[in-house]
């Protein structure tokens, strides 16, 4: 007899996530996270739409799923429809585990390492609060960060803001000593011009990577910014499909971060991850995200041979409400050791979400909006 999907959910949680609950008609559930920051309740309405045509399927079918999903349509692509895609993606791929008793990366093709390093975010807007926050990561035994540049940066940045920077990055590199890494966020608040400036300068202070030099609209150019500098680049939470990091990967960027919850899901990240390799290029998926997120990334990491480091949110400074490990019923697999994560070895995503706890988050959701920033003219500058 064959099992077919019954029930697909979404839920939108504090501080900012979605996560899209499917169940199949024996009562097995799946779990993935579809979080779009600020755009919860458009991507739930995607998922409602998508709904109407998993229901009465075969949950097995992952690939064909994925392919009507993303490709039936004549109108498609872009973040709110593959986020939509990539919750789904997530839970059907948990769900697959579950069935056939296996963690994700064991469908995958099994795993290539027994552990993934992790890096934690820190804020701080002065030498002084880096060093702190870079203490206190360290203490939870991770061995890289990463941090912001800067604020809002003005166009042609002055040399004011290019020192701040400089000043920031040679307190984390003087907090972390040689042995430990740290990774430096432009966020695309700059130009390419001010970029191409400050990556010189940050040079003798060897940073992990550069991440999203410029705006992912502006990604016609980052072969300029690649060429300037010998530290690497990343960039791609805001790239969506294969054919989207194509031409950064052919501009020489050294670092895909495809987030799992945008791009996808399992299934495109996987292929993501495998163009990437083509050119000599690694990934460290995106994932300032929830519980089901970080889990995604770690089932793909650890079956994916140029895996480089994974991003992951538990204790950041801007989740407010709610906690990564807070809809998690047994927080062990999420747990640090050595600087990472140990492999992953639950079946499907690998842990156990309360669904009493995000039933009754969901009944409190606030819609999250990330603040509109001003430059001193009144013109928008990026956030």
């Amino acid at each position: 007899m064959t099992v077919i999907i019954d029930r697909v959910e979404s839920f939108p949680i504090a501080p900012r996530w979605l996560f899209v609950r499917i169940e199949t008609d024996d009562g097995l559930v799946g779990w993935g996270e579809a979080s779009l920051e600020g755009y919860a309740d458009v991507v739930r309405a995607a998922v409602d739409q998508f709904a109407e045509y998993l229901i009465g399927k075969d949950p097995g079918l992952i690939e064909d799923h994925w392919q009507v999903l993303t490709k039936s349509q004549f109108y498609r692509g872009g973040a709110v429809l593959a986020s939509a895609v990539s919750g789904i993606d997530q839970a059907l791929w948990d769900l697959k585990g579950k069935r056939l008793g296996v963690p994700v990366h064991d469908l995958l093709g099994g795993a290539v390492r027994d552990r993934i390093r992790a890096y934690g975010w820190i804020g701080g807007d002065d030498p002084a609060e880096i060093a702190d926050h870079i203490a206190a990561q360290v203490e939870v035994g991770l061995t890289a960060v990463k941090m912001n540049a800067s604020g809002r940066m003005n166009r042609n940045g002055s040399m004011a803001e290019l020192d701040a920077v400089v000043a920031r990055v040679a307190s984390a590199r003087a907090t972390l000593g040689p042995d430990r890494d740290f990774a430096v966020d432009l966020h695309g608040r700059f130009t390419l011009a001010t970029a191409r400036r400050l990556a010189p300068l940050l040079e003798p202070l060897h940073p992990f990577f550069i991440e999203e030099p410029v705006v992912p609209e502006n990604s016609h150019v980052i072969e300029r910014m690649v060429d300037a500098t010998t530290i690497p680049i990343a960039t791609g939470e805001r790239l969506y499909s294969r054919q989207e990091f194509l031409p950064v990967l052919q501009a020489g960027v050294a670092i895909a971060q495809p987030d799992l919850s945008h791009a996808g899901g399992i299934s495109e990240v996987r292929r993501i991850a495998a163009l990437a390799e083509t050119f000599d290029a690694v990934i460290a998926p995106h994932c300032p995200l929830g519980p089901l997120a970080l889990a995604a990334c770690l089932q793909v990491g650890f079956a994916t041979p140029n895996h480089l480091i994974q991003e992951q949110s538990i204790g950041i400074h801007y989740n407010k409400g709610a906690e990564v490990l807070d809809y998690v019923i047994d927080t062990a697999p999420l747990k640090f050791v050595d600087g990472g994560f140990e492999l992953l070895t639950g079946a499907g995503l690998g842990i156990e979400i309360d669904e009493r706890a995000v039933r009754e988050a969901s009944s409190r959701w606030e819609t999250w909006q990330n603040p509109i920033w001003r430059h001193a003219d009144g013109s928008v500058a990026e956030w």
